[in-house]
């Protein structure tokens, strides 16, 4: 089921990426981050409390807050970074660049996380990262 939610999450963020090019146009990055955090904010609070698992909140130990803290700020600031590349370059380059968050991400959980590598994983990052380059690359990017 995992990989649902992942294909789900994918196609959210592809119609999030072009919906926010279009809305940027003509107001600053950093205003339309905030007014999309406003509704980030409400929708996830709505289901939430439609899901009765906000009453869970008192049982969150220290430890776990820190992370979600640092969570938030890491996906505050990853937002606020990609909506000025946004602002600034094509949605299709920002975009296709941004997602080399996976490589980063794979780093991070074999370092932190402990979590083990395959052949798989790593050719998959190599090729993120020889598209990353190919993408950095292109004419339209240069320009």
């Amino acid at each position: 089921m995992w990989i649902v939610f992942g294909l789900l999450a994918a196609l959210s963020a592809g119609v999030a990426v072009v919906l926010s090019k279009a809305g940027i146009k003509n107001i600053d990055s950093t205003l339309a981050f905030a007014i999309q955090s406003v509704l980030i904010l409400l929708i996830s609070w709505t289901i939430t409390l439609v899901e009765k698992s906000a009453s869970s909140i008192s049982t969150i130990d220290k430890r776990t807050w820190l992370f979600l803290i640092g969570a938030g700020i890491a996906t505050t600031l990853s937002s606020l970074f990609t909506f000025r590349a946004l602002k600034l370059g094509e949605a299709s380059l920002v975009s296709s660049l941004e997602r080399v968050s996976l490589v980063f991400a794979v780093a991070f959980s074999v370092i932190f996380l402990k979590e083990r590598l395959s052949w798989q994983v790593i050719l998959g990052v190599l090729l993120m990262i020889g598209g990353a380059v190919m993408i950095g690359l292109s004419p339209r990017a240069i320009d």
